[in-house]
């Protein structure tokens, strides 16, 4: 690879271009549970796993889901949230050569019910919490293989629920009693390549309804090694058998998947797991962790931790070594409170498309305001908005478009959605961007309306989309306003039918039966119409930009 502007800025022991072993994503659990096979490899309010147990139990659920039929090539359903079943699971899955189809288990059901169809799985992993949800769907789609858990079936002290005990229909499975009754602890004998899809990652689409984004084994493999080498100036110093990873985020996001969990497989951490974030709780967990080397994470989870009470008598500044920040634009007064702190961190930007890797800020020479500068063996160039074939000049806005060993192989049987988004290698990401004279980039403002709160992506259509079938609503529209907390907060915009009348917690209440809820609207705003083009299509931004200005008037 050419030598590029930004490389001179990369950090004193990263590499310019790495060649990645091109192996299936599971054989990072079998070389870590070679070197440290009696570590832990998973922590889960304080009940531990070691690498070796973790290994015995995916090849023994591996095994068993070839016996039941699961075949190479065929879709496998995870919607768990982080738990030693999910990392299970996940690996099993991907050694007998199934592609992981990674679902939020809170999404509602006509959200899980167009991922199931659109990708075609047969095999669902869920848990006992979400079976509402879960059963009657599982029943309409006919779906082959159901494998349910119990998330503190893996708790030491709570007892293993039983196939009997959550009441599950005939011919479903329990996950650790079918792990429990499979003894075969051998590789699977399934040919693998590294550019076999291995995961289906779900993200929004420009047509309102998600796209799944394939990601092969080696998309994966580099993701993880560019993450490693990106966090080495910090790693040099964390002897490896004492490294843990806080597993805080949901694994269902491309974000903790990439930068948690397979990062912690290749390098031997150990994965402090945390099933949902609830603030006080992880304060007490923080507090009885001796550190962690690396805690991706989000603004939002940044905020709560460093401005809570306790932050102070953690000590965070001595308990956390590297912090990582995705997902929303970082404020420029958190990035000082947390260098004040004294806790090393690095922002950066990525997509489902790209394995979450991408652009990010070099931890010891990093720019407030910048999302960073491309990662190893990535290319970027920022191209006119309108035809997007010529690069901008320097300092001028274009679309950012990305080249590298994390970029998607394409939409999960979505042609029409894969040739308008990737061409000739490249990714067009739909993100405005600037690039100053040093190669680092900065986010001016999206092709897409996607709303980013707390981490979270949501897509204003499909918002839209839930507005338009309440039977009072005429015309309703869905935009991002900015949020000192989630980074921004979902406001809609609505006209009432004629001689209609409504409150606004009945508009949040309907959007409550339908979405989930961190995409359920925070603000309703009544209005008498909407501002539209020539053509009668609603103007988001001009709302948007209303917000904004209000909140700078603020």
């Amino acid at each position: 690879m050419e030598t590029r502007i930004w490389h001179k800025f990369y950090d004193y022991n990263v590499p310019l271009d790495v060649r990645f072993p091109r192996m299936p994503i599971q054989n990072l659990l079998h070389v870590s549970a070679a070197q440290f096979p009696h570590k832990a490899c998973t922590s889960f309010y304080g009940s531990e796993l070691t690498f070796r147990q973790v290994r015995s139990q995916v090849l023994r659920l591996a095994n068993a889901l070839m016996k039941m039929g699961v075949q190479k090539g065929d879709r496998v359903g995870i919607a768990l949230p982080n738990c030693p079943q999910y990392v299970i699971a996940y690996y099993a899955a991907m050694s007998v050569g199934a592609i992981v189809v990674n679902m939020n288990p809170i999404y509602t059901a006509n959200e899980l019910k167009f991922m199931m169809e659109n990708s075609g799985l047969e095999t669902l992993f869920t848990f006992d919490m979400v079976l509402g949800t879960m059963r009657p769907l599982a029943k309409e789609l006919q779906l082959k293989r159901v494998i349910v858990t119990k998330v503190t079936d893996y708790i030491n002290g709570f007892g293993v629920s039983d196939a009997k005990s959550l009441e599950l229909e005939d011919g479903w499975y329990h996950f650790s009693e079918l792990i429990e009754k499979t003894t075969d602890e051998r590789l699977p004998r399934v040919a693998i390549s590294a550019d076999d899809p291995a995961l289906i990652q779900y993200t929004g689409g420009t047509t309102g309804l998600p796209k799944g984004a394939v990601l092969t084994h080696y998309n994966l493999v580099a993701g993880a090694m560019i993450g490693d080498f990106w966090g080495s100036p910090i790693g040099v110093f964390i002897d490896r058998a004492k490294r843990k990873i806080m597993g805080a985020i949901p694994y269902f996001h491309i974000y903790a998947n990439t930068y948690a969990m397979n990062i912690a497989m290749l390098t031997g951490a150990t994965q402090v797991l945390v099933p949902r974030f609830d603030l006080e709780e992880f304060m007490g967990l923080l507090g009885s962790v001796d550190e962690i080397f690396y805690f991706p994470t989000v603004p939002t989870m940044i905020t709560a931790i460093v401005n809570h009470p306790k932050a102070e008598e953690l000590k965070i500044g001595e308990k956390i070594k590297l912090l990582s920040s995705g997902g929303a634009p970082m404020p420029v007064e958190l990035i000082q409170k947390v260098k004040d702190v004294g806790v090393f961190f690095t922002e950066g930007w990525g997509m489902s498309e790209t394995s979450a890797v991408g652009i990010s800020n070099p931890i010891l020479v990093n720019k407030v305001g910048a999302i960073g500068v491309p990662v190893i063996g990535t290319d970027v160039r920022l191209v006119d908005i309108e035809e997007g074939k010529s690069e901008v000049k320097q300092g001028e806005p274009g679309e950012i478009i990305i080249k590298g060993p994390t970029v998607m192989k394409g939409y999960w049987n979505n042609p029409e959605e894969t040739a308008n988004q990737l061409k000739d290698g490249w990714l067009y990401t739909g993100d405005i961007g600037q690039m100053d004279e040093d190669g680092y980039i900065y986010i001016v403002d999206r092709k897409k309306d996607m709303i980013i709160a707390g981490g979270f992506n949501i897509y204003p259509r499909e918002v839209d989309e839930v507005l338009y079938q309440h039977p009072k609503i005429a015309e309703g529209v869905t935009v991002g306003v900015p949020d000192p907390y989630r980074g921004e907060t979902v406001k809609v915009y609505v006209v009432l039918k004629p001689g209609q009348t409504a409150t606004e917690q009945e508009i949040i209440d309907f959007c409550k039966t339908k979405l989930a809820p961190y995409k359920v609207p925070k603000m309703v705003e009544f209005r008498e119409s909407l501002p539209k083009s020539a053509v009668g299509k609603i103007l988001r931004k001009i709302l948007r930009d209303e917000e904004i200005a209000k909140s700078k008037n603020k």
